[in-house]
């Protein structure tokens, strides 16, 4: 049955249903405001299910985009038990085999990140967690503050949650084609909205594609592999050395220099595929591991085989376990920029844009809705 378009009137439309359309629907019901939700697709189909559906704190560029995970993260469990949606697991294992890298968590222990993070010794690593047997392994940085829900179900949930018990409308199948407050333009017909916040995900060719032109984005393809079960449960999210040279909130820190250039030396290709680490486990116990990055404007369809090996490669180096056969394989997607973590835009007065170029969406999320939100009613800078 086509659905028909709501004759009343609301506060906010929300242009974009993944999971920052969905963090900004959420910021504006919390005000009391009436919200309704345009999306293209009859569901949830780009980044934000196709991710690891990590909340990743640890690690997070110093600063804001640090200061909006753990802000996410503290509404992620808000929402969690009220939407049904189940945290699979909390905590990352950030693993360490080489000098270089123990340096760089020795430094990260040293700054306001490392709150809810401490320091593990190779034994005391192996006697939390004896399965988990790199011969090379010399430390661990554990953290208790990151968490996990499975993305493919915990995106649904939380739309169906904010119709459901937050009185936010959905117009599904539904592209809009223009915005003159207060009217949103759709496929579907027209909407009354006062204020438009725009949550368009890697989608840059769309709505306001000339405004986005200027920001010189990109679309990034992942690589990612679902495993069987190991037949153990993990610790919590596993990462290894690759991700120390990668996530700025490491990657940054002066100590990571020396890092960064044995790992050129040492994993070229890996580097060259953008690949680091991140294996977190469901709750049937098969395991999501990723990811390679590749920068296209229009990113191809196809996977490499050789890029599987190469994130295979570092899933047996880190863990030192043969990896379980494959289950499935798929393409995460994202939108991507050189000079910023977030884009935020006003190209008009009761308009704004968001995009996440980074890849943190599930991570950042609910910060930047509360922050988009701010700027489009409170009149603050986002």
């Amino acid at each position: 049955m086509t659905q028909k378009i709501p004759a009343e009137r609301f506060d906010l439309a929300v242009v974009g249903a993944g999971i920052i359309g969905l963090a900004t629907a959420l910021a504006a019901v919390k005000r009391g405001l009436r919200v309704i939700v345009i999306d293209r697709d009859a569901q949830a189909n780009g980044a934000s299910v196709r991710n690891f559906g990590f909340v990743t704190v640890t690690g997070q560029e110093r600063g804001a985009m640090w200061r909006r995970a753990r802000r996410s993260r503290d509404v992620w469990r808000e929402v969690a038990g009220a939407a049904g949606i189940a945290i699979v697991h909390t905590g990352l294992w950030m693993t360490a085999r080489r000098p270089e890298s123990v340096a760089v968590l020795e430094a990260f222990m040293a700054t306001e990140m490392a709150e809810g993070c401490h320091l593990l010794t190779a034994a005391d690593a192996r006697r939390r967690c004896p399965q988990l047997a790199a011969p090379d392994l010399l430390a661990v940085l554990e953290s208790a503050i990151d968490l996990r829900v499975e993305s493919r179900e915990a995106i649904p949930r939380l739309a169906a949650w904010l119709a459901e018990a937050r009185g936010v409308t959905f117009l599904r199948n539904a592209s809009v084609t223009a915005i003159e407050i207060p009217l949103v333009r759709t496929s579907r017909g027209a909407v009354h909205a006062e204020r438009v916040a725009v949550c368009p995900g890697d989608d840059l060719t769309g709505f306001y594609a000339d405004r986005l032109g200027a920001y010189e984005l990109t679309r990034c393809k992942l690589q990612m592999l679902r495993l069987a079960d190991p037949g153990f449960r993990l610790p919590g999210a596993v990462m290894s050395d690759l991700g120390l040279g990668r996530y700025r909130g490491y990657s940054e820190l002066a100590a990571a220099a020396p890092l960064k250039a044995r790992l050129a030396a040492e994993q070229p290709d890996h580097l060259g595929h953008g690949i680091h680490l991140i294996v977190v486990q469901s709750a049937d116990g098969s395991l999501v591991v990723g990811d390679s990055h590749h920068y296209a404007a229009t990113p191809d369809p196809f996977s490499q085989d050789a890029v599987d090996a190469l994130i295979l490669d570092e899933f047996t180096a880190a863990l030192g376990i043969k990896p379980p056969h494959v289950l499935e394989r798929w393409s995460g997607t994202y939108a991507s920029a050189a000079d910023r973590p977030v884009l935020f835009d006003a190209p008009q007065a009761a308009v704004r844009i968001a995009i996440v170029t980074c890849g943190a969406g599930a991570s950042t999320g609910f910060a930047i809705g509360e922050e988009l939100i701010a700027s489009l009613f409170d009149g603050e800078t986002a």
